[in-house]
């Protein structure tokens, strides 16, 4: 049985810091370890990318592609993963489904922007749902299989005829 007073940590768990500029005696004084002279002896000298003047490697590659900073971001649910939820019980195809009954049946973790629903594999069950956009295939798997589908999502406006 060990005492409280005996705990240590194990052989080498805990090296100790190294402490530079504490005299030549200490093996890392006078220069601390950094050689002598020059930008890259000071303190805060941060050269990553510099390449002497020359443009650098970061700056000669072309610039490519743009990242949407109003991009909707949605949760996708596929017509085989609920019916999944429907066979396992965790979904009632009689009640409607929304983003919040999802959530709670594990089919998605968070709602994001909106849920979308996509026309992967067959939809059996007979389903009231509400979504904010599905994809074409999903319209009419829904309708095929006798349900209705709610879409919250803000129709585009049709682009003026030029």
């Amino acid at each position: 049985m060990t005492k409280l007073n005996e705990i240590r940590d194990n052989a080498g768990a805990h090296k100790k810091r190294m402490r530079v500029g504490r005299g030549e005696g200490s093996g890392k004084g006078k220069t601390g370890g950094r050689g002598v002279k020059g930008q890259k002896s000071r303190s805060g000298v941060s050269l990553i990318g510099f390449e002497g003047g020359q443009m650098p490697l970061y700056m000669r590659m072309p610039k490519r592609g743009f990242n949407n900073p109003f991009a909707k971001q949605f949760a996708e649910v596929n017509m085989w993963r609920l019916e999944q939820a429907i066979a396992a019980g965790k979904l009632d195809a009689k009640k409607p489904i929304d983003a919040k009954v999802l959530i709670a049946a594990g089919v998605i973790r968070r709602a994001k922007d909106g849920v979308r629903l996509l026309g992967k594999g067959e939809l059996k069950s007979k389903l009231d749902i509400t979504v904010y956009s599905a994809s074409e295939s999903a319209k009419a798997a829904v309708e095929k299989a006798g349900g209705k589908l709610t879409i919250t999502a803000k129709p585009k406006p049709e682009a003026p005829a030029a």
